[in-house]
C-alpha cells in the first residue's frame, strides 16, 4: 500500500487503530485492554467479568489521580470502545447464553503490538533473524526447483553437512550456542508466538465478516435456494482456497499432530530450563504457548462452523415455509369443497382437457441405431494405361417394376385371377431373366397369390441373338384384390 497524504488521511479519520492512538483515554483503553486480553490470551469474556476488571482499573487510577480523572462508569467506557464508530473491541452474544460478551478486533490488537514496539528492548538480536531469513530463501530455493539434479546436489550437500556434524559430536566435540545465541533466538522466538497469535485475531475476523455477510444476504434472499447456496460457497471456497485460508490449513493441520506437540513441550521445557533464558525473567505462560495457539486456532473453526450452521437452518426454514405454503393450499381446497358440498354450483363445474391419459410405452420408440461410417482406404492411384471395353457401362438392363404391376393389374381387370405364364405370355418378356425375376419379387410382395407345387408352367423368351430361353416354374396365380 503506498503511504500517499489521501491513503494515511483516509486511514487517520476511518481506521480504528489509528483513532486509538488519538483518542484522550489511549493509555486507559490500551493499558486495560493489554493486561486483561492480550497478555493472558483470552479470546472473548463475559461483560460482568470485564466491568469489574475495568472497576478495579478505574478505583486504582482514582486513587492516584484523583476522583474526577474518569467520571464515567466502566459500562459506558466498554459500550462505547465498542461502538461502531470506534470499533476497539466486539460486542457479541454466544449461543445459548444472553450475556453480551467482548472481544479485542484485530485494528486494536495491532495498535497494542506497534505500543508494545515502541518500548525500548534491553537486548536487539539481529543474527537469529538473519538466520530465519536465510532459512526462507533456502526452503522457497529448493520449494521452486524443477531440475532434480540440483534437487539431488543441495541434499547430498545438507547430508554431507549432518555428516560432518555426527562425526564432530561423536569425536568430543559439542558445539554449543552462547549466552547471546540462546538470548537472540529465544526473543526471537518471543516475538514471532506473539505475532501468530495476533495473526489469528485476524483469520478470525475475516471469517466472521463472511459469517455477517452470508447472514445478512440469507435474511434478505428471496429467490431460488440453490442460486443462494452457489453464491455463499463460491465465496466461501474462494476464502477457503485463498492464500490465507490454504496457511491456516496447512497451520492446523500441523499442530494437530500429537507427536507435534509432545514435540513442542519438550523443547519448550528444556529452553525454559537454561540459564541465559531464565535470566530473562521470561513469562510463564510461555510453557503452554502451543496450547495457546491451538484456542485461537478453534475459535477460527468455531466461526467456520457457525457458517455452516447457518446454512442449515436456512435450508431447515426454506423447507418448513415451503411445506406451510402447500398445506395452507390443501386446506383453502378442502375449505372450499365443503362450501360447495351443500349448494353445488349451476353449470359446468369443472373443464378437463383430456378424459383419458395418452400412454406411450418405453419399448414403442426405436432404439439407437449407431451411424454407419464408411471407411475409405487410402491406395495410392498409379498412373499406367489399360485396354478396357466401357461398352459394358452403356449396356445397363433397367426393368421398370411400375409397368410391370399395370401389366398384372390389366390382366386382372376383367379376370378375378390369372397366372403368371398367362400374364408373360401377353406380355413377352424383353429384357429376360431379369424381367421375370421381377415378375416373381411383385408375386411375392401381391396379398393374394397362390403358389400350385403340383402344376408346372414353361415361360420362354427370346434373346438378343435370337437364341430362345425357357424357364420351368410352378403354377404361380395372382388373385385381384378384394
Amino acid at each position: 500500500m503506498a503511504l500517499d497524504y489521501d491513503t494515511l488521511e483516509r486511514l487517520r479519520q476511518n481506521h480504528p487503530a489509528w483513532r486509538l492512538l488519538c483518542a484522550q483515554h489511549a493509555p486507559l483503553v490500551a493499558c486495560f485492554l493489554h493486561r486483561v486480553f492480550v497478555a493472558p490470551n483470552e479470546r472473548c469474556l463475559p461483560q460482568a467479568e470485564l466491568v469489574e476488571a475495568l472497576e478495579d482499573e478505574l478505583f486504582s487510577l482514582r486513587q492516584r489521580l484523583g476522583a474526577d480523572a474518569f467520571p464515567g462508569s466502566a459500562q459506558n467506557y466498554l459500550n462505547d470502545w465498542a461502538d461502531n464508530d470506534k470499533g476497539w473491541l466486539r460486542k457479541f452474544y454466544l449461543p445459548g447464553t444472553d450475556e453480551p460478551h467482548f472481544d479485542l478486533t484485530p485494528a486494536t490488537e495491532k495498535a497494542l503490538a506497534w505500543l508494545d514496539g515502541l518500548t525500548e528492548r534491553a537486548f536487539v538480536g539481529t543474527e537469529s533473524r538473519l538466520l530465519t531469513l536465510f532459512e526462507l530463501l533456502r526452503q522457497m530455493s529448493e520449494g521452486s526447483q524443477t531440475d532434480p539434479e540440483v534437487r539431488i546436489a543441495e541434499l547430498q550437500k545438507r547430508r554431507a553437512d549432518i555428516d560432518k556434524e555426527i562425526a564432530q559430536v561423536l569425536a568430543g566435540n559439542l558445539p554449543l550456542l552462547d549466552d547471546t545465541g540462546l538470548k537472540d533466538r529465544f526473543q526471537q522466538f518471543l516475538q514471532l508466538a506473539r505475532e501468530l497469535l495476533t495473526d489469528f485475531r485476524e483469520v478470525e475476523h475475516n471469517f466472521r465478516s463472511l459469517d455477517r455477510r452470508v447472514r445478512e444476504r440469507i435474511a434478505l434472499w428471496e429467490g431460488a435456494k440453490g442460486a443462494l447456496l452457489e453464491e455463499i460457497m463460491g465465496e466461501r471456497d474462494a476464502i477457503a482456497d485463498s492464500d490465507e485460508g490454504k496457511s491456516f490449513r496447512a497451520f492446523w493441520d500441523f499442530l494437530m499432530s500429537q507427536s507435534r506437540q509432545e514435540e513442542l513441550s519438550r523443547h519448550l521445557e528444556h529452553i525454559l530450563s537454561l540459564a541465559p533464558i531464565i535470566a530473562t525473567r521470561p513469562d510463564t505462560r510461555l510453557r503452554r504457548v502451543h496450547y495457546d495457539w491451538l484456542e485461537a486456532g478453534e475459535h477460527t473453526q468455531r466461526t467456520v462452523a457457525r457458517l455452516s450452521e447457518q446454512l442449515r437452518r436456512f435450508l431447515d426454514d426454506q423447507a418448513w415455509l415451503e411445506n406451510r405454503r402447500i398445506m395452507d393450499i390443501l386446506r383453502n381446497i378442502e375449505t372450499h369443497a365443503l362450501a360447495l358440498r351443500e349448494t353445488p354450483p349451476s353449470g359446468p363445474f369443472i373443464s378437463l382437457a383430456e378424459t383419458s391419459a395418452s400412454i406411450t410405452l418405453p419399448l414403442e420408440r426405436p432404439l439407437y441405431r449407431p451411424p454407419l461410417k464408411a471407411l475409405i482406404d487410402e491406395i495410392a492411384l498409379d498412373e499406367g494405361d489399360a485396354e478396357v471395353d466401357t461398352s459394358a457401362l452403356y449396356a445397363q438392363v433397367v426393368v421398370d417394376r411400375a409397368e410391370l404391376s399395370r401389366n398384372i393389374r390389366q390382366e386382372l381387370q376383367g379376370r378375378s385371377q390369372v397366372s403368371l405364364a398367362e400374364v408373360v405370355t401377353r406380355h413377352p418378356l424383353r429384357h429376360g431373366l431379369a424381367e421375370l425375376v421381377a415378375y416373381l419379387h411383385l408375386a411375392g410382395e401381391r396379398a393374394g397369390t397362390v403358389v400350385d407345387e403340383e402344376v408346372q408352367e414353361q415361360v420362354s423368351w427370346q434373346l438378343e441373338t435370337g437364341a430362345v430361353r425357357q424357364a420351368t416354374l410352378p403354377r404361380i396365380i395372382l388373385l385381384r384384390n378384394s
